[in-house]
């Protein structure tokens, strides 16, 4: 079964900048597609960022477009996730999530395989 582990949260403070890092293993690496999902208290599941398996397409919300960046390198079998210009409602647990056959990059039930979730704070 396909692991997958993303590491790079922390606590920064507003105007900062963070990079998330995942790993999908058990799986072609440069088969998968890529997104990135986030969660902060009290609030629903909601779609960050997504690459799609060879790099050509990137997505992002609204929330977070021109701040974040999400790239990959598939020779390393390493998605990343960059985040500038934090605000404090950027705060929330970010999750990698990863799969095969995503046809639809902003839905959660496209992807097959999920990250445990690191946590970013932002201070203002």
């Amino acid at each position: 079964q396909v692991q997958v582990v993303e590491s790079g949260g922390g606590s920064v403070q507003a105007g900062g900048s963070l990079r998330l890092s995942c790993t999908a293993s058990g799986y072609y690496f440069y088969r998968l597609a890529m997104g990135w999902f986030r969660q902060a208290p009290g609030k629903q599941r909601e779609f960050v960022a997504a690459i799609s398996w060879d790099g050509t397409y990137t997505y992002y919300s609204e929330a977070v477009k021109g701040r974040f960046t999400t790239s990959r390198d598939n020779a390393k079998e390493i998605a990343y996730l960059q985040m500038n210009s934090l605000k404090p409602e950027d705060t929330a647990v970010y999750s990698c999530a990863a799969g095969p056959s995503v046809r639809d990059y902003e839905l959660g039930q496209y992807y097959d395989y999920w990250g445990q979730g690191t946590q970013v704070t932002v201070s203002s």
